[in-house]
């Protein structure tokens, strides 16, 4: 290839990989795995570096010369002490003996002392300790600066504010990933298929849109959990090595990597590779690879080695370092198996979300038998042209959710036709709709059997009023029997409903019954939150039952109303206004009233925060935060993650940051723990 040839590839792979970067570290929304993302950029790589004159030429500007950018509207940017960089990935075993042979070479021993890590597919975090205490949490951002997530981390249960035990320097830079577990990502993802939103890929990219969401509480709903492996900024020496200090995180309290592995020369790191590979099956993360560091602190600031974009004497070549030239990741090859599209079927949930799914021929692929593949919408289907009897490549995505990333076209039968989207609901044939902007297409018949199903199933469900025993089998039984036909219905069943259901059934009945008296005086918010209005979640469903403290209450506010309460848009207060406004939504409510439902306020035992929005920064003298927000609450205020021009308190501690600069510029009153004291008391 002549220079010529290679020019309008090295563009186009440029402007692609660019276009992947946004997706996947802005937006959380890659389009490709990251088997094909690694490939393009591997390709550039590989041309940038047989054509030198033309990464001369772009400099600083070439995906490859830069670290993604995680950086969103809405945060306070920190520059991180010591620079967050990205590692240098294989798939290949010989390019990872490579590795080490440049390693051996440098240092001149080849016995090497090594450390093998799982990689997990998370979102790169950095906690600032200080003096033990957690200061501070920043994302990856440009490698250099990254946003201040510092709210949204300390709502990670298990993350301790306080480092236990001792040998901790002043200040450090603890570094690690944010993840979710499977069942949470799954849970998330019904309620977003359900809602008529496109589902998260992976569990990384919906650990991503979590993280960067602006309000606190809505995160903390969601369950984010961290583990800690990587040593950033110190202030003092501490430790020796890797091993060291692995030890120490777990001594501190920190949750930490399973699996860590010391092993000394090649040999045995390519064999701890391989166990790794049978063992992150039953990992709590995803893992997509094995990390590869050396051990020894001092070989990792060995002049020769140090960093990709640093010359053999220390100094920087380049605006930022890239990527540490004592690490590296062996990717595992993505899970892909071959199947065959059986049919498409349509799905539809309780918002009347018409969800396509790929029935497959049975295929064996990480660990399971796989024969149902999400499609998403008619958009992804016209997009990868998926037919019935095409030959697909099946992958799991982030090892959960199967996802067909390919089409065999050259496998294509013949006669084969495109797949032509339902115009109506497969269910109760009404006619589909997709409103303005939307990708979802609906059945709009409120009446349709499957939504009846899905809306009866939410409601009962833990996130709804949680009435234990009634599951998706005893809803659908019960329907199927025609005992009940809507929401209100379920307490209007009797124990003579239940009996003929199931043999030797009278303690099961009985039990059901039970259950479900316990839920007419269920919180209120739990009842909001079950029906299902649009644009309200849980965090949502509480504002309106602290505003409104009754159904019918809610069912007469007002747009205006609606709109004045923080975190409210235009978009959230006419979505709840035209939903309790519909004549078939007050009949719900009227007919829940009559049931015998009488859902609970929540308790107030003061008033003298009644209207008041406060935002809590930095570490109390004595109060948790958790204690402070259940003390502003009861006396009728309400705590929110950001601070804005409609926040009338600001309650700071010690080690406060960003929020409290934005609170004096704003100018929020500002108080401390001992105000709040005086200010509850009267």
């Amino acid at each position: 290839m002549s220079p010529d040839q290679a020019r309008p590839r090295i563009a186009e792979l440029r402007v692609e990989v660019a276009r992947h970067d946004e997706l996947y570290y802005r937006r959380a929304r890659p389009e490709i795995a990251d088997f094909d993302y690694d490939r393009l950029k591997a390709e550039l790589a590989t041309l940038e570096a047989r054509f030198p004159e033309e990464a001369a030429a772009a400099g600083a500007e070439t995906p490859t010369a830069r670290v993604g950018d995680d950086r969103a509207e809405g945060f306070a940017r920190v520059k991180h002490r010591l620079a967050m960089t990205t590692l240098d990935n294989t798939y290949d075993e010989a390019e990872m003996r490579e590795f080490h042979a440049r390693l051996a070479k440098a240092l001149g021993a080849d016995e090497l002392a090594y450390t093998v890590e799982p990689k997990i597919d998370g979102v790169a975090v950095s906690l600032t300790y200080e003096r033990g205490r957690l200061t501070r949490a920043v994302t990856r951002g440009d490698g250099e600066e990254g946003d201040d997530v510092t709210a949204n981390v300390r709502t990670i249960r298990g993350l301790p504010d306080t480092l236990a035990g001792e040998g901790a320097p002043n200040v450090i830079e603890i570094r690690g990933e944010i993840y979710l577990r499977e069942e949470e990502f799954r849970r998330i993802n019904q309620v977003q298929e359900e809602a008529g939103e496109a589902p998260y890929a992976n569990p990384r990219n919906l650990a991503a849109g979590t993280l960067k969401l602006l309000d606190s509480r809505l995160v903390a709903a969601r369950r984010l959990e961290i583990v800690l492996y990587g040593l950033g900024f110190q202030s003092s020496a501490f430790c020796a090595s890797q091993t060291e200090y692995h030890a120490l995180l777990r001594a501190w309290g920190l949750p930490v990597i399973e699996a860590f592995r010391s092993v000394r020369g090649i040999d045995a790191v390519w064999a701890a590779i391989g166990e790794l590979d049978v063992l992150r099956r039953g990992f709590v993360y995803a893992t997509d690879g094995a990390v590869v560091k050396l051990d020894s602190f001092e070989q990792q600031r060995h002049p020769k080695i140090g960093f990709r974009g640093m010359t053999a004497e220390g100094q920087a070549e380049a605006a930022r370092k890239l990527s540490p030239r004592w690490a590296c990741a062996y990717k595992f090859a993505p899970d892909r198996a071959e199947t065959r599209v059986r049919d498409i079927t349509i799905q539809v949930g309780r918002t009347g979300a018409l969800t396509p799914v790929a029935e497959l021929e049975p295929v064996f692929l990480a660990g399971t038998t796989v024969k149902r593949a999400t499609l998403h919408n008619a958009d992804e289907i016209a997009r990868k042209d998926v037919r019935i009897g095409d030959a697909v490549l099946v992958e799991k995505a982030g090892e959960i959710i199967p996802a067909v990333v390919a089409v065999l076209v050259e496998q294509r039968p013949a006669g084969s036709a495109p797949y032509a989207f339902p115009t109506s609901c497969p269910a109760c044939r009404t006619a589909a709709v997709r409103g303005e902007g939307e990708v979802v297409w609906r059945c709009p018949n409120p009446a349709c059997p499957e939504k009846v199903r899905r809306r009866i199933e939410h409601f009962a469900s833990k996130n709804g009023v949680d009435i234990d025993g009634l599951g998706e089998e005893v809803v659908a039984l019960l329907l199927e029997r025609s005992i009940i036909h809507s929401i209100p219905d379920v307490f209007r069943l009797r124990l003579d409903d239940l009996l003929p259901l199931k043999k030797s059934g009278e303690v099961w009945a009985a039990n059901l019954i039970a259950a479900i008296d316990a839920r007419r005086r269920a919180d209120l918010w739990r009842v909001i939150n079950g029906l299902g209005i649009p644009q309200v979640g849980a965090a949502a469903a509480k504002d309106l039952a602290r505003v409104f403290r009754s159904l019918e209450a809610l069912a007469a506010a007002s747009e205006a109303e609606l709109v004045r309460i923080d975190g409210f848009g235009e978009k959230t207060a006419a979505a709840v206004r035209s939903w309790v406004s519909a004549p078939e939504n007050l009949a719900l409510l009227e007919a829940l009233r009559a049931a015998g439902v009488e859902p609970a306020a929540p308790a107030v035992s003061g008033t003298v925060f009644s209207g008041k929005t406060f935002v809590l920064t930095g570490t109390l003298p004595t109060l948790s935060r958790e204690a402070a927000t259940a003390m502003i609450e009861a006396a009728g205020g309400k705590v929110s993650g950001s601070v804005s021009r409609k926040t009338h308190y600001v309650l700071a501690g010690d080690d406060a940051g960003s929020k409290l600069e934005k609170a004096k510029s704003l100018g929020v009153l500002v108080i401390d723990e001992a105000e709040l004291k005086r200010l509850l008391a009267g």
